[in-house]
């Protein structure tokens, strides 16, 4: 047995052509390459546009020691 041959290829793909209709083939064919063109620029859109490093922002640590009443003395000795 084994694989088929170019020969068989060849008929098979004619009866299929013949059945669907050459159109409707061609169609088909279409989209699919349609979807390989739309897939191939969305993989390049994402490699040229990095994106930049998220930064947090927040509050300084108070010092160590911190209260508000000794925050009031030290201003008043000022």
């Amino acid at each position: 047995m084994g694989s088929f041959s170019l020969m068989h290829w060849l008929v098979v793909g004619i009866i299929a052509i013949l059945l669907l209709g050459g159109g409707r083939f061609s169609n088909m064919m279409g989209d699919v390459a349609k979807g390989i063109k739309s897939f191939k620029k969305g993989m390049a859109e994402d490699d040229t546009t990095p994106t930049p490093p998220t930064r947090i922002e927040g509050k300084a640590a108070p010092e160590p020691g911190y209260t508000p009443e000794a925050e009031r003395a030290r201003e008043e000795r000022h």
